[in-house]
């Protein structure tokens, strides 16, 4: 499965001296290590991070992230969308490997 999430700390001034709680990039920071560490295939963007692996794995280490951004704020704001599908692996890769060929493709047609 691919899940896709995002953490953040919410209600109240932030660890590094933000009184507004406006600079989370400590607090996101924490949250990507612990992904990274888990060993499993993950990617970080502007806006998410996406994680690859079983049901019981994956949401561990969201679990796991959303339990390190705590530190950072009274509240924790978690937001998730899953694609579960249990005949496949390597699709973090794969989906976007799809995407890339299906777009070739489209540049190759006539008028494109």
């Amino acid at each position: 499965m691919l899940v896709a999430f995002s953490v953040a700390p919410s209600g109240g001034p932030s660890q590094s001296g933000d009184p507004d709680g406006a600079s989370l990039h400590d607090a996101v920071a924490a949250a990507v290590e612990v992904v990274r560490s888990s060993g499993l295939p993950n990617s970080t963007d502007a806006m998410f991070t996406t994680i690859e692996g079983s049901w019981d794995e994956v949401f561990d280490v969201v679990r796991r992230a959303t339990e390190a951004i705590q530190a950072y704020g009274p509240r924790v704001s978690l937001v998730l969308k899953a694609d579960i599908r249990g005949d496949r692996t390597g699709e973090l890769e794969g989906k976007v490997e799809r995407l890339e060929a299906a777009l070739a493709r489209r540049d190759d047609q006539p008028g494109a």
